[in-house]
C-alpha cells in the first residue's frame, strides 16, 4: 500500500508518516482550488477533500490524504481550524477534524485584509517558514503542540475510521 499526501509540507507529510510507518508515503503538490486562505471550516474541509481526491488518483490503488488548515469565525473571534480527508482505493472518504484555538485580535485584522497565516504569523513571530515548522498553534500554544503533532491527531482519526471499515468489511 501507498499513501500519497497532498502537500510537501513536511509537518503534513509527517504526521501521516509518524502515524503509518510501515507503508510508503510520499507527497505531491496539488491544488487545494479553495483559496489560499480558508475561511470557514466548510472551505477548509473542501480545501481537503479536493487534495486527497487528486491524490487518490495519482497512483493506482493508493490512499490520498489531504491535510488543509484554515481559520473560522465563531462570533466575532477568529479560530484556527484543520480538517483531514482520506481516500482510499475504493473512493470511500473519511473525514476529521482537529484542534482550535482563539487567534489574537492582532492576527485576526491581518487575515480580514486578505493576508494568509503564514505569512502574519512569519511578522507576528519575527521567524521565518512558520507554516513549515511549528505552525500558528506551535506559536500560541508555547510549542505544547506544533503543527506536526495537530496533524497527527487529524490522521489517527482518519487511519481509526478506516481501520475500523475494514474491519467491518472483513477486508484487514
Amino acid at each position: 500500500m501507498k499513501i500519497v499526501v497532498g502537500s510537501t509540507n513536511l509537518p503534513k507529510v509527517n504526521a501521516v508518516k509518524n502515524n503509518f510507518p510501515d507503508v510508503e508515503v510520499f507527497g505531491v503538490e496539488v491544488s487545494s482550488k479553495v483559496s489560499a486562505q480558508p475561511f470557514s471550516d466548510e472551505e477548509t474541509l473542501e480545501g481537503a477533500i479536493n487534495r486527497a481526491r487528486e491524490c487518490a488518483k495519482h497512483t493506482k490503488g493508493c490512499i490520498g490524504i489531504g491535510l488543509e488548515g484554515g481559520v473560522t469565525e465563531m462570533g466575532e473571534d477568529l479560530y484556527l481550524c484543520n480538517w483531514g480527508v482520506l481516500v482510499d482505493h475504493n473512493e470511500n472518504t473519511y473525514t476529521a477534524s482537529g484542534a482550535r484555538i482563539l487567534l489574537p485580535d492582532e492576527v485576526a485584522e491581518q487575515l480580514h485584509k486578505g493576508q494568509e497565516l503564514g505569512d502574519v504569523m512569519d511578522a507576528y513571530a519575527k521567524r521565518t517558514g512558520v507554516r513549515s515548522k511549528e505552525g500558528a498553534i506551535g506559536i500560541f500554544t508555547n510549542e505544547l503542540v506544533n503543527r506536526t503533532a495537530m496533524f497527527e491527531h487529524v490522521v489517527q482519526l482518519l487511519k481509526g475510521q478506516y481501520e475500523y471499515d475494514q474491519v467491518q468489511k472483513g477486508e484487514q
